[in-house]
């Protein structure tokens, strides 16, 4: 995989609290990390859409992440409300994530990052254009 890091997100992060800065970093080695593992990603871009760090690949929808001092104690993923990404994270971890609407994951932060589960959410978006046709993303 090749991945294009992005100096504003970084730098955007760096302004952060501690603890929205901390998970963030946290969740950004882990969105590599998936990246890394998944052989439908074959080039990885990071930059900042709508303000936010994103995370865009040919093979998958956007993914971004952010935390906002109006809902402090959270850092959010977001996707692309236009697809059945969260319908299908919410069939498979309705008791495990907390889910805001149809486009974001809320993950608080006094509680570890669930890798397991988020691994696999985020997987489902970096391929989300090759296995958009297959009933639960193929899950």
């Amino acid at each position: 995989m090749i991945f294009t890091p992005g100096q504003p997100v970084l730098d955007l992060i760096a302004c952060y609290p501690a603890k929205p800065r901390e998970a963030l970093f946290a969740l950004r080695e882990l969105i590599l990390q998936v990246a890394t593992r998944c052989p439908e990603v074959k080039n990885l871009e990071e930059t900042l859409k709508w303000g936010e760090p994103s995370y865009l690949c040919k093979s998958g929808s956007t993914l971004r992440m952010d935390w906002k001092p109006r809902e402090p104690d959270f850092i959010f993923i977001y996707v692309n409300c236009q697809t059945t990404l969260i319908e299908t994270c919410k069939e498979l971890y309705a008791d495990e994530l907390e889910f805001v609407g149809r486009r974001a994951i809320g993950l608080p932060l006094n509680m570890a990052l669930p890798e397991t589960v988020l691994s696999y959410c985020i997987e489902l978006t970096l391929k989300y254009h090759k296995i958009k046709h297959l009933p639960l993303l193929g899950c």
